[in-house]
């Protein structure tokens, strides 16, 4: 496909996810099966100009004037990739299956538009609904923070300890421009290439044989916070796939125990095979098929109960950018209900001098900081481990510097942690 019918099936896809309001992944995989003839890297750069739009979509729409899929496409490709009205007119040719010409108010407006004057919510590609909540977080830092949140994400691995040393992951991955990860002692990051599209992983030896896995440094330093250690027994609460299970399967050397569960066993379906490459050997999965309390066992008797909680995911926009599209204020609510009852049931399995860690994708203080402090009120027996505390414990004692100022906890965005955006908490229950 040329260049510029690869924008023309954008285009199309990006018409079909705001008129079914679907996520971009099932129509691209749709688009992908209507046009067999597109080949893989026509799939791929199909999908990074759809990406880009989506990432900002809000500010390609102000400075073309128009909130059409044709004209975010058109802002994007000035935004984001930074091509000029001469570059763009060569694309938008008309011929083989290009987009038509642009039309005199197109080459005005792409020529001349500009974000001057634009709206926070605009200038910072989110919807116009959370401003409030974004804006008691980050105050003037607001438009600063979302944009970083509507710029691409690079590739961040970590390595799995259990298998193999970063300096080993690091020179094995070198042809891929493999680098450390600024925090994480045992992440690496890759770069994306030049058209935005990731480095392809599924043939590297180091993947396949579970020496890294693929995790944001975010994540990565969540788990690390935990201060998890060999032999303790640990319940990861919404295990999902697994990724922070894998995580502390490491930490602990494979001594010690950990219960992953999950209230869907449909997402638990992945773990099986990641735990098996990672080598991780010190995991039981409790399924909800086990019955109505599959961890009934386990009150009382754990030194950690890990919370990975069901959240607005407002702090991974980079990497699912149609998603802020999509959410709306009953969301918000539910996930706040949601975080509300995981922590409660929590508290059951928590030993004495135990902990919690919560840990949330969300950067609103809605589903953080007022979730511990709703949290603690109801429970007494447990207090809120100060932020330079978790971070020594992990002998990790710059993250202290991302202390919330909002109450407990440790935040992390992409423009203050080069991270996507993590809430963590570490509550620990008093002796007796």
């Amino acid at each position: 496909m040329i260049a510029g019918a690869r924008i023309a099936a954008a285009i199309e896809i990006l018409a079909d996810i705001e008129a079914q309001r679907r996520p971009a992944t099932d129509a691209l995989k749709d688009w992908g099966l209507a046009h067999r003839f597109a080949g893989s890297k026509d799939r791929s750069s199909i999908g990074t100009l759809v990406f880009d739009a989506l990432r900002r979509r809000a500010s390609a729409a102000f400075i073309m004037g128009a909130d059409d899929p044709r004209a975010i496409i058109l802002g994007a490709l000035r935004l984001v990739r930074g091509l000029d009205l001469a570059e763009v007119e060569a694309l938008f040719s008309g011929e083989a299956h290009a987009p038509a010409p642009l039309d005199e108010t197109e080459r005005g407006r792409f020529a001349a538009g500009s974000l001057e004057g634009a709206p926070a919510h605009v200038a910072g590609d989110f919807p116009a609904w959370l401003e409030p909540s974004f804006a008691a977080v980050f105050g003037e830092s607001l438009v600063a923070e979302t944009s970083a949140l509507a710029l691409r994400a690079p590739v961040d691995l970590r390595v799995n300890t259990l298998k193999a040393s970063r300096d080993k992951a690091l020179a094995s991955l070198a042809h891929l421009g493999a680098e450390p990860t600024p925090l994480s002692p045992i992440g690496l990051r890759l770069p994306l290439t030049p058209e935005g599209r990731n480095p392809a992983l599924a043939a590297e030896a180091d993947y396949v044989k579970g020496r890294v896995e693929i995790q944001d440094e975010g994540s990565q330093l969540a788990a690390l916070l935990s201060a998890a250690k060999p032999g303790e027994q640990i319940l990861d609460l919404c295990a999902g796939a697994g990724g922070k299970t894998l995580a502390l399967a490491a930490l602990m050397q494979n001594k010690g125990q950990i219960y992953a569960s999950d209230d869907d066993g449909r997402r638990l379906a992945p773990i099986y095979k990641r735990l098996e490459r990672a080598g991780a050997r010190n995991v039981q999965i409790r399924a909800p098929r086990r019955g109505p309390d599959a961890l009934a066992d386990l009150a009382g008797a754990c030194d950690l109960v890990l919370i990975d909680a069901p959240c607005t995911g407002t702090g991974a926009w980079r990497r699912n950018p149609d998603a802020k599209w999509r959410i709306r204020p009953g969301a918000l609510e539910q996930r706040i209900a949601d975080q509300d009852q995981t922590l409660a049931a929590a508290a059951r399995f928590v030993k004495p001098q135990g902990r919690i860690l919560y840990v949330t994708c969300s950067l609103l203080r809605e589903e953080n900081e007022d979730r511990i402090g709703a949290f603690l009120a109801a429970n007494p027996a447990f207090q809120a481990v100060p932020a330079e505390a978790m971070a020594a414990a992990a002998g990790l004692p710059q993250l202290a510097v991302f202390a919330s100022k909002l109450g407990p906890g440790v935040r992390l965005s992409p423009a203050a942690s080069g991270t996507d955006g993590f809430f963590i908490a570490l509550l620990a229950r008093e002796n007796g």
